[in-house]
């Protein structure tokens, strides 16, 4: 055997957020047809995560340094990389694609590229499969969404074949086994999100009635898990966070906010709550009892409308009075939640097309997306000039960072620039909203 089929395989991650650095890493260890070195590239922009967000994801790559799209393309360009992973929003992966059939138009090899979805796919289901059609694979976190993905690229006339099914990468643990004695006392966990729902009065509401739930149970700990701290930014803008809504409550002693792994919360969880989070199906894997909220209706904005037929739609009064939701496990199955123990085989297929791909005589193809300046004249020259890109791919003048380093002072008003951009979003736009409603 070859020295090069038995030594790692170098495979970069480029993510923009916390979230899809986790997705992003995760995938690339189970996708991964053999040992990896990872080299991690956080993608400068309202995202990026802090140092405290990255080590509460809970993932590791050999090296990691943040990077504006041209640095990436130009690494991409200088090394040489066998898998790459696209963790990024559609119009990110859309330009990085384009940028990459630029710089390696004349190149031989190139690496196999990877991308996805973090999790439930029920919002711009078309746009973003589009934006991201011209990677060699587009993961399917389920077999109900490789159909979908599927049906949508061969409604257009685009190739379908990189769509691939797998499940979502993160899922694992300990099975539920039930409250016991000795245990402590049952454990209600509620998972927020930063934008559903995305008004003060809704927000207002879920807190009332999950402080309410406490008060109800008083032999009961109820938790409120927080996706990230004020002032940092997740995959979604945080516009109210829940941490600044609790400060005007008169929070019972059974009630606490908690941040930390998703994991390891559910390792004491008895019984989780959300409207539409994708830790549901991360509870579902482990046979925890799962709430998904009804109070604010059953609605495309709010994501729940993907959970119709789950079996685990439920009010807050039904949860007060003690109802547990009953999974059902067709639904279950065609979610890739693996709860019957099928998750071990879920990245079969993923690893085998990656190791043909990487075996094909005369390297891969060039990257071909569906969206070209002669389908989408009106529409890719912006997506790409927002990552500082031409209608080609190449590097616009004066693009940020397009040949040195950042100095000490370019990294303090970035660092500026960020905070008050978050500032604006979390405390300037929604007074400005609200003075537009009166």
């Amino acid at each position: 055997m070859p020295a090069s089929a038995t030594k790692p395989l170098r495979v970069a991650v480029l993510a923009d957020s916390d979230t899809r650095w986790k997705w992003g890493t995760l995938t690339a260890n189970r996708i991964a047809p053999r040992d990896i070195r990872l080299d991690g590239l956080l993608l400068r922009g309202r995202a990026t995560p802090t140092p405290r967000q990255l080590g509460e994801v809970g993932v590791t790559a050999d090296s990691l340094r943040e990077v504006t799209a041209v640095e990436f393309l130009r690494t991409m360009r200088e090394e040489s990389y066998d898998v790459l992973v696209l963790a990024l929003v559609g119009g990110g992966v859309q330009a990085m694609l384009h940028g990459l059939k630029r710089i390696w138009e004349d190149r031989p090899r190139r690496p196999v590229v990877v991308t996805g979805y973090v999790g439930v796919v029920y919002e711009k289901l078309a746009d973003g499969l589009l934006l991201r059609h011209g990677a060699d694979l587009v993961l399917a976190n389920s077999r109900q969404d490789a159909d979908r993905f599927r049906a949508v690229y061969d409604g257009v006339g685009a190739d379908a074949s990189s769509v691939t099914e797998v499940a979502l990468p993160f899922l694992g643990g300990a099975a539920y086994e039930g409250e016991h004695e000795g245990r402590g006392p049952c454990t209600v966990v509620f998972a927020a999100q930063p934008s559903v729902p995305d008004t003060r009065r809704d927000r207002t509401y879920l807190l009332e009635r999950l402080v309410r739930h406490a008060r109800r149970h008083p032999e009961r700990e109820v938790l409120l898990k927080l996706r990230s701290r004020p002032g940092e930014h997740t995959t979604h803008i945080e516009e109210l966070p829940y941490q600044k809504l609790a400060q005007r409550q008169d929070l019972p002693p059974n009630f606490r906010l908690v941040y930390g792994h998703m994991g390891e919360v559910l390792d004491r969880t008895d019984l989780l709550v959300t409207v539409s989070s994708t830790a549901a199906l991360e509870s579902l894997h482990r046979r925890i009892p799962t709430a998904v909220l009804t109070d604010l209706g059953i609605r495309e904005a709010l994501g729940n409308h993907h959970f119709v037929g789950s079996g685990c739609l439920a009010s807050w009064d039904q949860l007060d009075d003690g109802h547990r939701p009953e999974p059902d496990e067709e639904w279950l199955a065609r979610q890739g939640v693996a709860a019957d123990g099928g998750y071990a085989t879920a990245f079969d297929t993923a690893r085998a097309r990656i190791a043909a791909l990487l075996d094909r005589p005369g390297g891969l193809p060039p990257i071909t997306p569906y969206y070209t300046p002669v389908t989408a004249p009106g529409y890719l020259p912006g997506v790409l000039a927002r990552h500082h890109l031409g209608p080609d791919g190449t590097p616009l003048p004066g693009a940020p960072a397009a040949d040195r380093e950042p100095g000490p002072v370019q990294r303090i008003v970035r660092r500026t620039a960020r905070g008050a951009y978050r500032h604006g979003v979390q405390r300037v736009a929604p007074v400005i909203r609200r003075m537009g409603e009166l």
